[in-house]
């Protein structure tokens, strides 16, 4: 009896979940990032799964100690920075890696305010949504980079309204010309390039883009006749303003 042919569909693995706390001294005046990271890698052989042989693989640890030792020699500039940083050097380091892909989670922290003064030390953790990125990087390719915002919970108790949708037997809402909007935020973007840009800078640029469609002027706020619509306004808007995003998805 033949044996049955195996089609090896997706044979990444990696590391989940690392937590890596950089702190930057600046004299007396100190910068923090925590970050959230997790690495995938492919390989470009199967023989860890056919023959049992492990002698290819980069244990998960091995990837776990490699983000906290490129953070040490590198810093932390930015996310998506970063993780470039990674994804190249896993493929660069090992030749019989074919493909990394690299995920960031950052959490926000700002500096507490006394009196109208920011600490030089002391931060507090803030809630106003949480920036990701992900690296994909293929040899011989050019890095796939997508950055975003999650967790971004927004409410206004006006301004927005709700009529005229689906009229049928399952219907139980009325129309509402003037409802509590209450939602929360997950918008993702790719980037055009890589390099010679900021990232920074762009991706405020993304998060002021939604509040000012979904939020508005502080005095008067801005009318949503949907959630959907000043999602879509905050795209055209944020795309406008930035020639390195090519694709957004928010909802």
């Amino acid at each position: 009896m033949a044996e049955p042919e195996i089609i090896f569909v997706n044979t990444e693995y990696g590391k989940n979940y690392v937590r890596l706390l950089h702190v930057q001294r600046d004299g007396k005046l100190h910068h923090i990032k925590e970050l959230e990271v997790s690495t995938k890698l492919t390989l470009d052989t199967h023989k860890d799964y056919t023959e049992g042989d492990n002698s290819d693989i980069i244990a998960t640890d091995s990837q776990k100690n490699t983000v906290y030792i490129l953070a040490k020699q590198n810093g932390i500039k930015n996310i998506e920075t970063f993780g470039l940083i990674l994804a190249n050097h896993f493929l660069e380091k090992y030749r019989h890696v074919c493909r990394a892909q690299i995920k960031i989670d950052q959490q926000g922290w700002k500096r507490v305010n006394v009196d109208g003064r920011e600490h030089n030390h002391a931060f507090v953790e803030t809630s106003d949504g949480t920036r990701f990125c992900t690296i994909d990087l293929r040899r011989y390719t050019n890095p796939i980079v997508c950055a975003g915002i999650k967790n971004l919970k927004i409410m206004k108790t006006t301004q927005s309204a709700f009529v005229n949708f689906v009229r049928d037997e399952y219907r139980a809402l009325p129309d509402s010309k003037d409802r509590i909007f209450c939602t929360v935020v997950y918008a993702k973007w790719t980037y055009n390039r890589s390099e010679h840009f900021c990232f920074d800078k762009t991706w405020e640029t993304v998060k002021n883009s939604i509040m000012d469609k979904l939020v508005g002027p502080p005095n008067t706020g801005i009318f949503s006749p949907s959630v959907q619509h000043s999602l879509y306004l905050a795209i055209r808007l944020s795309m406008a303003k930035i020639n390195e995003v090519y694709g957004q998805k928010k909802h």
